[in-house]
């Protein structure tokens, strides 16, 4: 399995009304190149992958989402029940980290 699919692999993983760090999907698959998950995500052409889960570890959300931006992104998440504070998600309220822990 190449490293995108890996990245794809865990995101899938994330449940809705959860999000999770660049940062945290880079380390689930050995790594800590939290730049190239993101270059993963925008690269992304599988609407059944839930990119929009994944945030920046301050909450931001990003600039660059591959389906439509950070209004499309913010749009999915208030859907799925993320809670913001301001611009950015709720990080402390819906953390997924995996592991059966959320």
């Amino acid at each position: 399995m190449g490293f995108f699919e890996e990245v794809y692999a865990v995101v899938r993983k994330i449940p809705k009304g959860k999000v999770t760090t660049y940062g945290h999907v880079a380390r689930e698959i050995g790594t800590r190149d939290a730049r190239r998950v993101g270059q993963a995500l925008h690269a992304n052409k599988d609407r059944e992958v839930p990119c929009h889960r994944v945030v920046f570890a301050d909450g931001s959300l990003a600039p660059g989402y591959a389906f439509g931006g950070l209004k499309e992104q913010r749009k999915r998440l208030e859907a799925e029940g993320v809670k913001f504070s301001g611009e950015k998600v709720d990080i402390k309220a819906g953390l997924w980290t995996g592991g059966g822990k959320d």
